[in-house]
C-alpha cells in the first residue's frame, strides 16, 4: 500500500506534491530540450548534406567569373624591387610596421610568404640572363576565378565578388583552415594570435577602393608601372601584345590566364615561371573539377561535422554579439 501511495502521490503533504510536480516538469523540459537538440542536429546534418551537393554545383558553374571583372597584370621584367607596393598595402590595410624597413634590401636574403602582418611581399631571384639585374616577384592572393578556398570552406566564409576580389568574412570562420590546405598558391595566413577568435588574413585586392572607382594601393604605388590594373579581358589582350611585340624579352605564357581555371592576378615574365617559385604543375581546370570524384566518396561525417560545428560556432558568436549589445544598452540606461 505504501508503494502505491508513493506512486500516486497520495498520503503526501502539499509541499511534497509540489516538489514532485516540479521534478516532473524539469524532467519533461529536459526531454523536450534533448529531443529538440537531436532534431535540430538531424535537420542540420540533412541540410548540410543538401548544401554539399549545392556547393559543388555552385562552385563548378556559377563561379566561372563575370565578363567585366577586374584584375591586375604584373610584368616581372619591369619590377625593380622597390617594395613600394608592400608599403602601400601596409598602409591601406592598417597593418603594423614591419620588423625590416621597406627600404632595407637585406630582406631579400630569404624567401618570404604573405603573413598576418604582410598581405603582399616581394622576393628576389637570380636572373639567368644577367646576374647584375635580379628578378623580383610580388606575391599576394591571386583571386582565382573559381577559388578553391571558397569551395573548401564548409560555412561559406569566402566570397568571389563580381568585381574580381575574393573576400573573407572572419565573423563566419571557425578556424578549420581548410582554405589554407586548398589554396594552390599557399596564400591564406592564419592569425595564431587570435586563437579564441579564429581569423584568416590575405590580400583583398583593395575591394572597397575598386568599388569606389579607384585602383589597388599596390598598383597605384608602383613607381615603374610594373602592375597594371583593369578589366581582366583587357589585361589579357595587353599581355599578349607585349609578348608579341617583344618575343625575345618575354616567354610565351600568361601565368594566371588558365591556371586552375584562371585568376584575377596574372603575370608575364622573361624567364620560366618555375625558376621564380610559381607552381607550374597546376591543371587548367578549377580545382573543384579535379576533386569532385574524391569529395563524393568522402564519408559524410568528415564533411557534415565541420559544417555543423561551424554553424554552432557562428550561432554562439551571434549570441555573444547580442549579449554585448544588451549589456551596452543597460549601461547606457544606467547613465
Amino acid at each position: 500500500m505504501d508503494e502505491i501511495m508513493k506512486d500516486t502521490g497520495q498520503g503526501h503533504s502539499p509541499e511534497e506534491k509540489e516538489g514532485a510536480e516540479n521534478k516532473a516538469k524539469k524532467k519533461d523540459a529536459a526531454e523536450i530540450s534533448r529531443r529538440g537538440f537531436l532534431l535540430g542536429t538531424a535537420a542540420a546534418i540533412g541540410g548540410t548534406a543538401l548544401l554539399g551537393s549545392y556547393r559543388n554545383a555552385y562552385a563548378s558553374k556559377d563561379l566561372s567569373g563575370w565578363p567585366d571583372r577586374f584584375g591586375c597584370l604584373t610584368d616581372l621584367s619591369a619590377c625593380v624591387g622597390y617594395r613600394s607596393c608592400e608599403a602601400a598595402c601596409n598602409e591601406a590595410n592598417h597593418l603594423p610596421k614591419p620588423d625590416v624597413p621597406f627600404d632595407e634590401v637585406a630582406v631579400f636574403k630569404a624567401k618570404r610568404r604573405p603573413t598576418v602582418n604582410a598581405y603582399t611581399v616581394v622576393n628576389q631571384y637570380k636572373n639567368p640572363k644577367d646576374e647584375s639585374k635580379p628578378i623580383y616577384r610580388k606575391v599576394q592572393c591571386n583571386h582565382c576565378n573559381e577559388p578553391a578556398c571558397a569551395s573548401a570552406c564548409p560555412i561559406h566564409a569566402y566570397t568571389k565578388t563580381p568585381e574580381g576580389p575574393v573576400l573573407y568574412d572572419p565573423e563566419k570562420c571557425f578556424g578549420c583552415r581548410y582554405c589554407m590546405i586548398a589554396c594552390p598558391f599557399y596564400v591564406p595566413a592564419y592569425d595564431y594570435e587570435s586563437a579564441l577568435k579564429p581569423k584568416i588574413v590575405k590580400c583583398v585586392m583593395c575591394s572597397e577602393i575598386i568599388k569606389k572607382g579607384g585602383i589597388p594601393a599596390c598598383a597605384n604605388a608602383c613607381p615603374v608601372g610594373a602592375i597594371t590594373f583593369g578589366k581582366r579581358s583587357e589585361l589579357i589582350k595587353l599581355a599578349r601584345k607585349k609578348i608579341a611585340d617583344a618575343p625575345d624579352k618575354y616567354i610565351d605564357h600568361i601565368y594566371g590566364e588558365n591556371e586552375v581555371g584562371g585568376t584575377s592576378w596574372m603575370y608575364i615574365s622573361g624567364v620560366p615561371f618555375e625558376q621564380l617559385d610559381f607552381p607550374t604543375n597546376l591543371p587548367n581546370k578549377p580545382l573543384i573539377e579535379e576533386t569532385k570524384g574524391f569529395l563524393g566518396s568522402v564519408p559524410v561525417v568528415f564533411t557534415v561535422w565541420p559544417a555543423l560545428f561551424g554553424t554552432v560556432y557562428a550561432a554562439l558568436r551571434h549570441r555573444e554579439k547580442l549579449d554585448k549589445g544588451n549589456t551596452h544598452e543597460k549601461e547606457e540606461e544606467k547613465k
